[in-house]
């Protein structure tokens, strides 16, 4: 099996390479992100960009990284919509997916599954005040089938749901990416027992630290994970960090 190459950029936002060195970043939250170092400024190149739902810590840098790269925006309609507005071609520069929908470019098929969250598109009005959110599709997670690779599965923000042993029965996740934070995503005792429902390979955690009020004992969730699901091993990534997998 080919390596991936993962960056934890910080938060919820990560970029993937491939062996066959495609780019994909997901959630690209970077220029006011305080946990991130990395800047849109830092970015020459992406191929796709996935966006899991329209929160402003999601949808984040997505358009302005898509616009200077070039790089395939996958996400919801209403996500793909709203970016339409800002110059990148609905169905031409962005391929709009919903729930179950798959497509493949380059190496990697990207499937779009469920997530447990609440929405709300932080778009223009948010941006300029004028209201809170404006109206938004579901929330998403992606699954990532890497040829000759690993499957990556990114649940994005979410709560743990019993349908996560149906996506792992489906899609056979090496890896599992997911929130710990508590309080707007699962906690520690949600994620060890989602991971118990999947029992993947590994499980990096993220969406925890950023924010005082979202924080995480990671020695509980690796003591929880332990007894759950023994072989699954939890992979801690500061921001910044990158590790190859497997």
């Amino acid at each position: 099996m080919q390596s991936v190459t993962i960056s934890f950029l910080g938060h919820a936002s990560f970029r993937f390479t491939t062996a066959s060195n495609e780019v994909i970043y997901f959630d690209p939250w970077l220029d006011d992100n305080p946990s991130c170092a990395v800047s849109i400024a830092d970015v020459d190149r992406a191929d796709v960009v996935c966006v899991s739902h329209g929160h402003v810590d999601h949808l984040g840098d997505a358009i302005a990284l898509v616009k200077k790269t070039g790089a395939t925006l996958i996400a919801s309609p209403e996500i793909a919509g709203y970016a339409s507005t800002h110059g990148i071609g609905y169905d031409t520069d962005s391929i709009p997916l919903n729930i179950g929908g798959s497509v493949s470019l380059g190496p990697v098929t990207y499937t779009m599954v469920r997530a447990d969250h609440s929405t709300g598109l932080h778009g223009d009005a948010y941006k300029n005040g004028t209201a809170y959110a404006e109206p938004d599709g579901s929330v998403c997670g992606f699954v990532l089938t890497v040829r000759d690779g690993p499957v990556i599965y990114d649940t994005a923000d979410t709560g743990v749901f019993g349908d996560m042993a149906l996506i792992s029965q489906m899609y056979s996740p090496d890896l599992v990416i997911m929130p710990v934070g508590g309080k707007y995503t699962m906690g520690v005792k949600e994620a060890s027992v989602a991971a118990a429902l999947m029992r993947p390979q590994a499980v990096i955690p993220c969406h925890y630290d950023t924010f005082p009020n979202q924080t995480a004992d990671l020695n509980d969730l690796e003591e929880r994970i332990g007894q759950l699901t023994p072989r699954t091993r939890l992979l801690t990534m500061k921001p910044g960090e990158t590790i190859s997998f497997p």
